[in-house]
């Protein structure tokens, strides 16, 4: 079977998001860790961007969110790591 770029980059994305799934269930990394959100935000946008080549609306806008949500947590970390200092 031949994948294509677009299908490389979308499974790496997976294998991204899946690692941190895997990792913060065994207790490695915090919802709250800023490495934990950002990357679910990398993994979801490499999924979207495997979804311009062969667009899925459904697929897009939960990859959307899912970015949009880790960008929300990448925020809030950063905001905790200042108001800390």
């Amino acid at each position: 079977m031949t994948y294509s770029w677009y299908d490389l980059i979308g499974l790496l994305g997976v294998v991204i998001i899946v690692t941190a799934y895997l990792l913060l269930q065994l207790e490695r990394l915090r919802s709250t860790a800023l490495s934990f959100s950002l990357l679910n935000a990398l993994g979801a946008f490499l999924i979207m961007l495997s979804l311009v080549a062969k667009f899925n609306l459904s697929a897009f806008l939960m990859e959307l969110f899912w970015f949009l949500i880790s960008i929300f947590g990448v925020a809030k970390s950063a905001k905790a790591k200042i108001s800390s200092v």
